[in-house]
């Protein structure tokens, strides 16, 4: 009996290894690509979102073409004026993304650089880096980068 055990548990530690994603592996603190920033990916009800945590550079450069140096970085580019003001650490900018069969689709990604949002899908691989892939209409046409934890 003992030996079922001891089996078990040594599949249990492969299986993240084998590059099956469970539903939650993307839950916590990833770093983006060019380490600007760091998200959370966290459950809303039944679906995964995730939220900017941290920034590099949190706030505008003296050289701020806008006049806003110094100032905490906001979301300026967004198309709607309403929000425009909102701070960018702590922004929403994944959402509503759904769990199926090893990936995470139907949700989207915001660019609060260039104000746009875009249709996206996640998956994790073998290397345990997050694939992030933000698209207009088909997948085929889009952008992959690569986050670590």
């Amino acid at each position: 009996m003992k030996k079922r055990w001891y089996f078990a548990g040594i599949c249990l530690l492969w299986l993240p290894m084998l590059g099956w994603a469970a539903a939650d592996d993307v839950l916590g603190i990833w770093n983006t690509a060019e380490g600007r920033s760091r998200v959370e990916v966290y459950k809303c009800a039944d679906r995964y979102c995730g939220r900017i945590t941290w920034l590099k550079e949190p706030t505008y450069p003296a050289d701020d073409a806008k006049g806003m140096a110094g100032q905490p970085k906001v979301d300026r580019e967004n198309p709607d004026p309403a929000l425009r003001s909102r701070p960018i650490n702590g922004l929403e900018i994944l959402q509503n993304f759904r769990y199926d069969d090893g990936q995470w689709n139907d949700g989207s990604i915001y660019d609060p650089r260039e104000g746009k949002t875009y249709r996206c899908k996640i998956t994790l691989g073998d290397d345990g880096k997050l694939k992030v892939r933000g698209y207009i209409g088909i997948s085929l046409f889009g952008r992959t980068t690569e986050w670590s934890r």
